[in-house]
């Protein structure tokens, strides 16, 4: 969904069509979620390639946190909450969160 701004001036109305800001989802390391629960998160969620959600489960754990991907803010809320819930039922603590770019 695009955002409007309208513009005036004068007599005349000018639309101006403003692009979606985007936002990083980023998964958070805990000493609690296994790696293959991480992985299968980003393949299944964040549709990754096995290798992408390999190295990206790797920055998780060394780093502190790793993005998982880049979205307009609807569809990076609606990831963190599918992430949520997988988590929750596998009664894993996995955070994830979401950043501006």
């Amino acid at each position: 969904m695009s955002e409007k701004t309208i513009l005036s001036k004068g007599n005349s109305t000018k639309e101006e069509l403003k692009e979606p800001g985007l936002y990083r989802v980023l998964l958070h390391n805990d000493d609690y979620t296994s790696m293959d629960f991480v992985v299968d998160i980003l393949v299944s969620v964040f549709r990754k390639s096995g290798v992408d959600a390999s190295k990206i489960m790797l920055a998780v754990h060394k780093e502190g946190k790793g993005i998982a991907g880049v979205y307009t803010y609807d569809i990076g809320m609606s990831k963190i909450q599918e992430v949520t819930r997988r988590a929750k039922e596998d009664s894993f603590p996995l955070l994830c969160s979401m950043e501006k770019v």
